[in-house]
């Protein structure tokens, strides 16, 4: 039966070897072959598998080549782009952010602040601001609220809809950690979540006097900007998403 086997197995052979025009001399040789390892293919293979996870599987063959190279591995980027398609490896880059248009009202307060940065007390003027943030898997929302006395949070959270519902649940946590303070002012820039009615509402529910920066002009709402920059740079707070 071993032999028929065989005999089957080797007319399949000879067909295949007919059908691709190939010498069975030649079949035979390339099976019996010796398999030999070459060691620096192999050291190329293991790091660019590193290099690609380290980038979070972002790095191209130009940016892998620079890290094997910088870890004592020299690697043209055309080997790195070869080990790269040995592995199956492919270069995912971020999305790029962009900012949802949420419709709604756009009712304008006037810039009360005007850019009078300097405070005497705390809890007299309150700015905000809206962020993104790269949680690993997609863009996330951070709404902070900060004393503009020391420049300190008061308030902040985060989501998956840049919306008023976000800005105003950062609100609500503020006024209420800092004792529902009275003669406030909250300042921001013109941005839909704060020209919503609902987030209004709340202000006018608390008493809150509403300033809001000119259209297109940062430097209105300086200190905000600044503090949302130094957390990015430094990576302060660990995304963390509400549901």
């Amino acid at each position: 039966m071993t032999l028929v086997k065989r005999l089957k197995g080797a007319y399949k052979i000879t067909d295949l070897c007919l059908a691709f025009r190939v010498y069975r001399s030649s079949f035979n040789y390339w099976l019996n072959r010796k398999v030999t390892i070459n060691p620096e293919r192999v050291k190329q293979l293991a790091m660019v598998k590193y290099a690609h996870e380290l980038s979070n599987s972002s790095a191209g063959a130009r940016t892998v080549a620079t890290i094997s190279t910088n870890e004592g591995l020299p690697m043209s980027r055309y080997v790195a782009r070869k080990r790269m398609q040995d592995l199956n490896l492919i270069s995912c880059q971020l999305l790029k952010h962009r900012y949802k248009n949420t419709g709604g009202e756009h009712n304008l307060a006037p810039n009360h602040l005007n850019r009078e940065f300097t405070v005497d007390r705390p809890n007299q003027v309150w700015c905000g601001d809206v962020t993104y943030i790269w949680t690993g898997k997609r863009w996330a929302y951070l709404a902070i609220v900060i004393d503009l006395y020391a420049r300190q949070v008061v308030g902040w959270t985060m989501s998956k809809s840049p919306d008023s519902e976000l800005t105003t649940k950062a609100l609500r946590l503020a006024f209420e950690a800092r004792g529902k303070p009275r003669n406030l002012m909250y300042h921001s820039d013109q941005g839909c979540h704060y020209t919503s009615l609902k987030f209004r509402q709340t202000l006018w529910g608390f008493q809150i006097k509403q300033s809001m920066s000119r259209r297109g002009n940062c430097w209105d709402n300086a200190p905000m900007k600044r503090f949302l920059e130094a957390l990015k740079l430094n990576g302060c707070l660990q995304p963390t998403i509400d549901t």
